[in-house]
């Protein structure tokens, strides 16, 4: 997944510039599941407020895929249909580690015992850009997202399932906040 960013910024000039423009430097195409990708796009910190364009400091191959509190993440997730990860040759114990290493964070908020279901303490904001896709929510329901429909999470129990027969393309904007329950 080649993902072109630019990042802009204000110069010590007080003018708009392009600190950089290339390549999204945490990408991942995932081999045990064909057309399973992610890319890590930007990151903020806790404290971290508008900087000056020298000053513009990008840890997105420094950080896990899920903010910590105060902290953000922003994020493309590509998933195949569902059909790829039910075939015969299919290897669990492969994907999970490959997952692990690939998009660290995320999958530690996976559970085992219920494959795709997982649950991080952020606000996530979530707009299909391509195809379509199932939201399904610890209590059974499923909602059909199509291409630019949003879903806003506060931090529940949920899966993503691409039922359709092609891919499906999401943006995930994270915001790490604490639980109050």
């Amino acid at each position: 997944m080649k993902i072109r960013r630019v990042v802009a910024a204000t110069g010590a000039d007080g003018k708009a510039q392009v600190v950089t423009d290339d390549v999204a430097p945490r990408s991942v195409e995932f081999s045990t599941v064909p057309g399973f990708a992610a890319a890590l796009l930007w990151s903020t910190g806790a404290a971290e407020g508008v900087s000056r364009g020298a000053e513009v400091v990008d840890r997105t191959t420094e950080v896990g895929f899920v903010p910590k509190e105060g902290e953000s993440r922003l994020m493309f997730v590509t998933f195949p249909p569902d059909a790829v990860m039910m075939r015969a040759d299919f290897d669990a114990a492969a994907f999970g580690a490959e997952f692990a290493s690939l998009v660290p964070g995320l999958a530690e908020t996976f559970e085992p015992d219920h494959p795709g279901m997982h649950t991080t303490d952020s606000i996530d904001y979530d707009i299909v850009l391509d195809g379509e896709i199932t939201l399904e929510l610890d209590d059974g329901k499923q909602v059909l997202l199509r291409k630019h429909d949003v879903a806003v999470q506060h931090g529940n129990r949920h899966a993503w399932r691409n039922r359709s027969d092609r891919p499906a393309t999401m943006l995930f904007v994270l915001l790490g906040a604490g639980r109050t329950l």
